[in-house]
């Protein structure tokens, strides 16, 4: 089991990696020569606000399926901080498991909405592309998230620390020393 995650790890932290750079680099080579052209030509790249926004929501999506691949997401830990190991192992199963479901469900109607959008043929303004192909990214980011928490929920089954992703275990903010109650 643990070679099938690292190797699905491994490989949604490729993709992630190769989508999240090539989405930044053209956002900037964009956003530079729109600017070069506009003060330089006098003479703005008439789709480059439409791509912009395009790789905007390749990096939001993708981002946070890389986020939680890292332990990275937004976490709410006011309680969860205030529990001992076990009820806080037991809370990080439950959440990782429900917010997986959450975010397979969540993948399923991006692609409902993304195939809608691609039988009325809806096409962007200036680029003249279809539009569903564009946000295939959402339901793709969707899905990947969707793995990282079925990651994390299995790690949290298999071994006794706290796991936030496949490979970061949440640290202990106690000291055995003292005795701790929540240790």
């Amino acid at each position: 089991m643990a070679n099938v995650l690292s190797k699905l790890n491994s490989i949604t932290a490729k993709s992630e990696k190769i989508l999240l750079s090539l989405s930044i680099l053209l956002m900037m080579i964009n956003t530079t020569a729109n600017a070069l052209g506009r003060y330089i030509f006098n003479q703005s790249i008439y789709f480059s606000e439409e791509l912009n926004q395009f790789l905007m929501v390749s990096v939001t999506f993708i981002g946070l399926a890389y986020a939680v691949r890292n332990g990275r997401n937004i976490r709410m830990t006011a309680i969860y901080d205030s529990l001992s190991h076990k009820k806080k192992k037991f809370l990080m199963i439950f959440i990782a498991i429900t917010t997986s479901m959450l975010m397979f469900l969540l993948a399923y109607e991006a692609w409902v909405y993304v195939m809608q959008l691609k039988e009325i043929n809806r096409q962007s303004p200036a680029l003249q592309i279809q539009v569903y192909l564009v946000y295939m990214i959402v339901p793709i980011g969707f899905f990947m998230t969707g793995v990282q928490f079925f990651i994390r929920f299995i790690q949290n089954l298999l071994h006794e620390e706290i796991y936030l992703s496949y490979d970061v275990i949440e640290e202990k903010d106690c000291d055995s020393n003292i005795g701790d109650q929540a240790c």
